[in-house]
């Protein structure tokens, strides 16, 4: 599967590739790669025939906008790229800088609400130097805008021309649902796509998001296919001092270092060698066969890098590959997932098997 295997993006006609390049590590933050590497690695996404472009408002400062519009415009391929990016953070000062001094932005410049969202379309479109958006991302739910006001604003952005499509990002599987209920009741645009973590060890998504996306018709990009580095391999069961962001608790969860991670990695190792292939990409080949996934997001802070990720397209799993790696990674289901099981239907339609219209025969 080349980068030029192009879908769509959930039930709408903007056309993107199997692998959307991430840039958070475009600029000099935390994850940060200079202005030169950042090139590198935009152009031989493009010269790979990818065409999916995915920032946000808050990487690096902004920096990541201001160096992907500039390589959108000194390459000429405004009308090829896909452009994404998100809004919702807080953009009076870093979030995690806010917390930790209680207080001291302002809370008006971070969310849902229409206040933000206009002044952060407008602050995005300056620093990516472009009068329009592709596909424009709520970051994440605030936790209190209403799905109305969200489905509003954002089809008045469509409206208006700013953005042409837009996409729901960390939120709760219900307020997705609701917000492309409200659209298709009012006739106004509504969510295309949803982003959610997704790997072979952060598989929750599927009892509720994924159904929810099917139902109303969004695809699902997954971000952090390798779980922010743990599925690469280079990580080891018997030491896991001094290895970063992993060891420590995250905000959306903890440490990726538990027992049931490791045998999943386990898992992951044996069919890599089988393969032949690094486990990083067989980790992105799973993702990327996985039921429901219109495009993978992955980054890189160096070609090298991004070339291996890109090699993940040229794997074809078995099916008894992709059930081994299935099967050690099931995820708890939980109340409602659990209650559409194929013992449960049994009892319900005389102990046979039906399946619905929207699934998929084994």
């Amino acid at each position: 599967m080349p980068l030029t295997d192009y879908r769509t993006l959930g039930r709408s006609g903007l056309v993107v590739s199997p692998l959307a390049l991430g840039t958070m590590t475009f600029g000099q933050g935390g994850y940060g790669a200079d202005e030169a590497t950042s090139r590198a690695i935009f152009d031989a996404y493009r010269d790979a025939g990818g065409n999916f472009v995915d920032s946000a408002d808050i990487y690096s400062g902004g920096e990541s906008e201001t160096l992907v519009g500039r390589f959108i415009a000194d390459s000429g391929s405004r009308d090829d790229v896909v452009l994404a990016t998100k809004f919702a953070f807080n953009g009076s000062s870093s979030p995690v800088a806010a917390v930790a001094q209680n207080g001291g932005g302002n809370p008006n410049a971070g969310g849902a609400g229409a206040k933000n969202i206009h002044r952060a379309i407008d602050a995005s479109l300056k620093r990516l130097g472009t009068d329009y958006i592709d596909l424009y991302w709520m970051h994440i739910w605030d936790g209190v805008t209403p799905p109305e006001e969200i489905v509003q604003t954002l089809g008045d952005l469509v409206r208006a021309g700013k953005i042409r499509y837009y996409g729901l990002s960390d939120m709760p599987a219900w307020l997705a649902m609701k917000a492309a209920t409200i659209a298709a009741e009012r006739r106004v645009p509504g969510p295309i796509a949803m982003q959610v973590e997704y790997s072979l060890v952060a598989r929750d998504v599927e009892n509720e998001h994924f159904p929810a996306a099917r139902e109303a018709g969004m695809g699902v990009m997954p971000w952090s296919p390798l779980a922010g580095g743990f599925l690469s391999g280079k990580y080891d069961r018997a030491n896991t001092a001094d290895t970063g962001r992993l060891s420590g608790a995250n905000p959306f969860g903890n440490s990726k270092f538990v027992d049931r991670n490791w045998d999943i990695l386990d898992a992951l190792k044996a069919v890599a060698a089988e393969v032949e292939r690094p486990p990083a990409q067989v980790a992105i080949a799973w993702t990327l066969a996985r039921p429901g996934v219109a495009s993978t997001l992955t980054g890189a802070s160096k070609v090298s890098q991004l070339e291996s990720n890109l090699a993940a397209l040229e794997i074809r799993l078995s099916d008894d590959h992709m059930k081994r790696l299935d099967e050690a990674s099931a995820p708890a289901l939980g109340f409602s997932a659990g209650l559409t099981q194929p013992a449960i239907r049994r009892m319900i339609f005389g102990g046979r098997d039906v399946a619905g219209w929207n699934e998929q025969r084994r």
